[in-house]
């Protein structure tokens, strides 16, 4: 397992904000992730686990605990029978996707532009296009708060809309199996390539960001709520809500992460005033 000290969390973010870690661990299995804790226990440090950091506001000053990145050394995708796919929480979520088109299996197509991993997807029920990872999730395999390892089935996961029960308790997931479809290879690849299309002309890809920043409003939408309170390519330093789509903030090369805290808190202030409606960031602040 690799330890690293004072490791710069800004080069372990989809935003590239973030101080050091006063140890950053990279476990490669799940007895690794065990001792990844223990490590942080012993030292009585706080820790985290993260994926490919692509949902997460780090501070500048750092973390002073223990990151565990559950992603690197954790990529597996195992092919079962009837359709059914197993896969490691490291796994890329656009890598599984891709995997179960090139097998003609339907699911997981609005997942193939998702930058984060297996197990960010399933802790937050990653969903995008109309799809969300419960769709098609059958059970996952948790590391819970005492240490022990258990397989829940769906109904015990209590998924929602960018939650479950995984998040609620802090559990970790090392694994998860879906079912999927029988399909059509090329209609589902095609369908992919039309939402990653659709991703380039509508979300802003070529600027450091952790995706959407808030989560939608029961029966509206968080880009049309700032847009209307007036705040498209609003700035604080470098940090700025997108002048290409308004539900994300953006690092236009140097912000940091007060400066994201504080733009997040100006857009929740003005969308009140103008709306009546609370925005809850969907971006995990450190």
């Amino acid at each position: 397992m690799q330890v690293k000290e004072m490791e710069p969390l800004c080069a372990h973010t989809t935003f590239r904000i973030g101080g050091p870690a006063a140890f950053y661990l990279v476990p490669e299995q799940a007895e690794e992730v065990k001792k990844a804790i223990a490590f942080a226990n012993e030292r009585e440090l706080p820790f985290l686990t993260i994926g490919r950091g692509s949902n997460i506001l780090f501070p500048d000053e750092g973390y002073d605990g223990v990151v565990i990145e559950v992603g690197r050394g954790m990529e597996h995708i195992e092919l079962m029978d009837d359709g059914r796919i197993r896969a490691a929480a490291g796994t890329g979520v656009g890598a599984l996707a891709a995997a179960a088109a090139r097998e003609s299996l339907s699911g997981l197509e609005f997942a193939s532009g998702i930058p984060g991993t297996l197990g960010g997807a399933v802790t937050m029920n990653a969903g995008a296009y109309g799809g969300e990872i419960r769709d098609c999730l059958v059970s996952a395999t948790v590391l819970d708060a005492d240490g022990a390892i258990q397989e829940l089935e769906k109904d015990e996961l209590e998924l929602g809309y960018r939650t479950s029960v995984i998040q609620k308790k802090g559990y970790i997931v090392l694994e998860a199996l879906f079912q999927m479809k029988e399909g059509d290879r090329r209609a589902i690849q095609q369908r992919m390539r039309e939402m990653n299309e659709s991703r380039r002309q509508k979300q802003p890809l070529e600027y450091p960001s952790a995706g959407s920043t808030f989560k939608r409003p029961e029966g509206n939408f968080a880009g049309k709520l700032i847009e209307d309170a007036g705040l498209r390519g609003y700035r604080v330093g470098d940090a700025q809500v997108s002048e290409k789509h308004c539900g994300f903030v953006i690092n236009r090369g140097n912000a940091t992460a007060a400066q994201v805290r504080e733009l997040i808190a100006h857009v929740q202030e003005k969308v009140f005033q103008m709306s009546g409606i609370k925005l809850e960031p969907e971006v995990k602040i450190i």
